[in-house]
């Protein structure tokens, strides 16, 4: 993957494979970019089962304030109860490897990926990397160290 034709502030994506679509943007108020199922053979998820898909693109992101966070497509969770197995996937801003996307089906149904179908969303987010300091104790807040549900009823 060559680096010597990058802007900065773009986002470079490459194909690792021939068959592999590059995500867009659908409409001009999208924030994600929808990513596709690249593989030879549709892959079937049965009811709690889990797959690893590629997506057969890599990206490069502007600079290391960057971050691509991978999400589930609200369609494929809602409709067929298809999500992330780990939640939210971070790809850091160093990271030239394949994207791979892990799938979980939730539903009591078997749902069958094809090749090219919408599977997840990339978002591109701008992260605050500060400094990590050690200390003895954190200023006090009205909420202090409560828990989970401790702001509401």
């Amino acid at each position: 993957m060559e680096r010597k034709n990058q802007i900065k502030n773009v986002l470079n994506f490459c194909k690792i494979s021939e068959e592999a679509k590059i995500p867009y943007r659908a409409t001009e108020g999208s924030a994600g970019m929808d990513l596709y199922a690249c593989m030879e053979n549709e892959v079937t998820l049965n009811p709690g089962g889990r797959a690893f898909i590629s997506c057969g693109i890599a990206i490069s992101l502007p600079g290391r304030e960057y971050v691509a966070l991978v999400f589930a497509r609200s369609g494929l969770s809602i409709k067929h109860g298809i999500t992330l197995s780990n939640g939210v996937g971070v790809i850091d801003s160093d990271y030239r490897g394949e994207i791979g996307i892990g799938l979980c089906n939730l539903s009591d149904t078997s749902y069958t990926i094809k090749p090219g179908d919408r599977i997840a969303q990339l978002l591109i987010m701008k992260v605050e990397n500060l400094p990590i300091e050690e200390v003895s104790s954190l200023d006090s807040t009205s909420r202090g160290s409560k828990g989970f549900g401790s702001t509401g009823k």
